[in-house]
């Protein structure tokens, strides 16, 4: 199975402006969006920056970066993306599709550069990976290439098990998709898929006490920052009703989970920070592409 992840670039953006002789630059400042928690994924924050340092930016040095965590309340987003505009930040850094799709609608003149799991020309960021457009740009771990290999994976830890469980997030824009997604496979493979939502820690309870009636053979968690955040939870709930579960990142086996096989999120949040840093910089390469080859784990 070929993975891939798609780094788009910035186009149509405007110079910077001269500054008067022996006038000291004005420090730029990073508008900063995530859905999840700040301490849940502060080590995915800690990456971002990981990267922008390698381009020369270095927070409260010559970089100033505003944090905007919605902490699990996607509706958060669109007031933060909003304040930040107004702010007049130098560039909007969205990790996470929430905050990606959120930032996307507040300006179409600051740089945005984004980190998703989904499709970016499906979700209506970029108008096509080889020309994306506008003022956006960024990177996608186009997660629903795995879904079928993470499928084929699970049934081969647990070729009795007939029914798979899919926990999705409906508050997730990429729901619909990645549930589409998991049924096409399935139905390829000749299993039937369960699906179970939650969107909170209630829901988690409730969607892991179903599972436990339905009795399905094993379990796929989709891509959701919330899952992300609750990762330690979704292990935990996994491990009590005895059921084997693969993830799509390595972070969930970290926290005790059986398998995990997809691209390394925290790589793609090191590549945010550099596509930032370039961005910042002025570079404007109009129109073309770049790809790298995460390593999955498992």
């Amino acid at each position: 199975m070929r993975r891939r992840e798609f780094i788009l670039v910035v186009v149509g953006l405007t110079a910077w402006p001269k500054l008067a002789v022996g006038q000291q630059p004005p420090t730029p400042t990073i508008g900063f969006m995530n859905g999840g928690s700040s301490k849940a994924l502060s080590g995915l924050a800690a990456a971002f920056r990981q990267g922008l340092g390698e381009t020369g930016y270095v927070e409260n040095q010559n970089i100033d970066i505003e944090y905007r965590w919605a902490e699990g309340h996607p509706e958060q987003l669109a007031t933060q993306a909003g304040d930040l505009v107004r702010r007049n930040v130098s560039l909007i850094v969205a990790t996470t599709t929430s905050a990606a799709v959120a930032a996307k609608a507040a300006t179409s003149t600051i740089p945005i550069v984004f980190e998703t799991a989904g499709d970016p020309v499906a979700l209506g960021l970029v108008g096509s990976l080889n020309r994306p457009g506008r003022n956006v740009t960024g990177i996608t771990q186009l997660s629903s290439e795995l879904v079928a290999k993470r499928l084929g994976l699970l049934h081969d830890l647990v070729p009795t098990a007939s029914t798979v469980g899919f926990l999705g997030n409906p508050a997730d824009p990429r729901f619909v998709s990645q549930t589409k997604d998991i049924q096409d496979a399935a139905k390829a493979a000749g299993l039937q898929i369960q699906v179970f939502s939650a969107s909170t820690d209630e829901g988690l309870d409730r969607a892991f006490a179903d599972l436990a009636q339905v009795r399905v053979g094993a379990l796929m968690v989709g891509t959701s920052v919330y899952f992300n955040s609750r990762r330690e939870k979704i292990v935990a709930l996994a491990a009590r009703q005895g059921v084997p579960a693969i993830y799509q990142y390595r972070e969930f086996t970290d926290a005790g989970g059986l398998v995990s096989y997809g691209p390394s999120i925290t790589d793609a949040y090191r590549q945010a920070g550099v596509y930032a840093g370039r961005i910042l910089k002025g570079e404007k390469p109009a129109g073309s592409t770049g790809s790298y080859d995460p390593q999955s784990s498992n």
